[in-house]
């Protein structure tokens, strides 16, 4: 029993187009999943538009004003409102994307690098998008820079600027991917134990330490999601704010 493959995504229905690969994956489709269930949720969630919100109303009131709080005004400030969407959509989307992963069958998009670094591409591009916007190409720039430093340092630092731009999106991917693929890999290690020992006795066990850790796991997949939702939006507001 190879552990690693129950990690790896299975081709559903094999598509190729000349010798492009577009094959549907599990991946793809707990991905295609993840989206339908945002759509859904917050649908259902705005719609019901009572003034005592109740359930589900209720719920997503209390984390989109948590959100809003702790995501956009204490981080980037209340002019970063117009990010709310994006930043709220990221959460949402990889949160999903985590919990998917503890329905047995189904596969953890974000435990597949593709899928996280696509994310964290999609942050770097708005992160310099909105850097450039509110300062220009120039201006911009020149937050490289920091000032005061001596004119000999400068050829050092822009460089050192440039890779830690770079180095942002990277450490994002892999944050994501990591944790979400570790937790996975230690039930399916408890799991896999029950079936090497083949024991009743032992067997409780792994299983318990298996339950216990799919508990983690929702925890995991809430802080991974919140964590790279508010690093994100730090990056954004590293690049439109003024100071260094």
């Amino acid at each position: 029993m190879e552990l690693m493959e129950h990690l790896q995504p299975h081709v559903i229905v094999p598509l190729k187009i000349g010798s492009t690969n577009i094959s549907i994956t599990t991946a793809v489709l707990s991905t295609w999943i993840a989206c339908i269930l945002c759509f859904i949720l917050l649908t259902l969630a705005g719609r019901s538009g009572k003034l005592v919100p109740k359930g589900i109303q209720n719920l997503m009131e209390s984390m989109i004003n948590f959100m809003r709080q702790s995501l956009i005004v204490e981080t980037i400030g209340e002019d970063g409102m117009a990010w709310f969407p994006f930043i709220a959509t990221l959460f949402f989307f990889i949160l999903f994307c985590n919990l998917l992963g503890l329905i047995p069958r189904m596969f953890t998009p974000t435990s597949n690098i593709n899928v996280t670094a696509s994310l964290a591409v999609v942050v770097f591009i708005c992160t310099q998008g909105a850097g450039i916007y509110r300062h220009g190409p120039l201006g911009y720039l020149k937050k490289f820079i920091p000032k005061g430093i001596p004119l000999w340092i400068v050829p050092i630092m822009v460089p050192i600027e440039i890779i830690s731009q770079f180095a942002k999106p990277f450490s994002l991917a892999v944050r994501l991917f990591a944790n979400m693929t570790a937790g996975h890999l230690v039930i399916l290690v408890f799991l896999f134990m029950i079936i090497q020992f083949r024991s009743v006795i032992i067997a409780p066990f792994p299983l318990l330490m298996a339950v216990v850790m799919m508990a983690f796991e929702i925890f995991v997949a809430l802080i991974q999601a919140y964590i790279f939702s508010i690093l994100a939006s730090m990056y954004i507001a590293e690049a439109v704010h003024e100071e260094h």
